[in-house]
This record gives structure tokens, sequence and C-alpha cells, in this order.
């Protein structure tokens, strides 16, 4: 995946931010909103678009249109670096390929384990019971 023509599929847009920064909240737009059409993108195949698609089900919109935003920092160029970030990260957790489990055999020695517990028990509860007569 080409992460460079990835970033040109981009839109950013700035917006007033919330929270703390005295004045600086009312006059500067230091919250980045990042949004990502996936079902348009042209670095992305068919089959990389499907897995997108179901892993991130729950953050796209009804469009297929995937919206992050930050406003940590009070620096909006700081802010796209953390978005971008965001975005990546999560593109590259959505296509990792999940690892099956194999399931291991249980050993010889813990098999035999088990059954001699199980027969040491038993005795100990035979040797409770009153003599047969």
């Amino acid at each position: 995946m080409d992460v460079e023509a990835l970033k040109f599929e981009l839109t950013f847009k700035a917006v007033r931010s919330s929270g703390s920064g005295g004045q600086n909240v009312n006059k500067v737009a230091t919250k980045v909103l990042l949004s990502f059409n996936l079902a348009d993108s042209k670095v992305l195949n068919e089959d990389q678009k499907q897995r997108l698609q179901i892993r991130l089900n729950n953050r796209l919109n009804k469009e297929g249109v995937l919206i992050l935003n930050s406003d940590e920092s009070r620096s909006q160029f700081r802010n796209k670096a953390i978005v971008t970030k965001r975005f990546l990260d999560l593109i590259n957790e959505g296509l990792k390929e999940e690892i099956k489990r194999k399931p291991t055999k249980i050993p010889k020695a813990v098999k035999q384990k088990r059954l001699d517990n199980k027969r040491k028990n038993s005795e100990k509860k035979a040797n409770r019971k009153p003599p047969k007569i």
C-alpha cells in the first residue's frame, strides 16, 4: 500500500476547537477534521476496501466516509499530524490478516497425570466407606 498516495486522497478541514486556549479558541481554527471516502479510493484494491468496510463498519457513515478529528493540541499543524497518524494506524490495523489459531495437542504426560489423580481420588473415597461384611 502506497502511504503517500493514500495521503493525497484525504480531505482536511479546519474548524474552531472547543476547550482550553483562552481567546485563541475564538480566533483560530485549530481543530482538524479528516475525511476519507473508502469507496472512491484509487490506492486500495477491492479486496482491501471490502476488508476495511467490514472492520471499520461502526466508524463509517452512511455514505462510506471515514471521519476522524483531533483537537488535542492548540496547533493546527500538530493536530493535522496527529489525525493523519491515527488514520494510517487505523488503516494498517484494518488491513492486517488475522492469524488462525492452531490448537495444540494435549501432552500424554498431562493426560496420564489427570488419570492418576482421578484414580487416587477414587481410592481415597472408596476407603471412606465402611467395610463389607
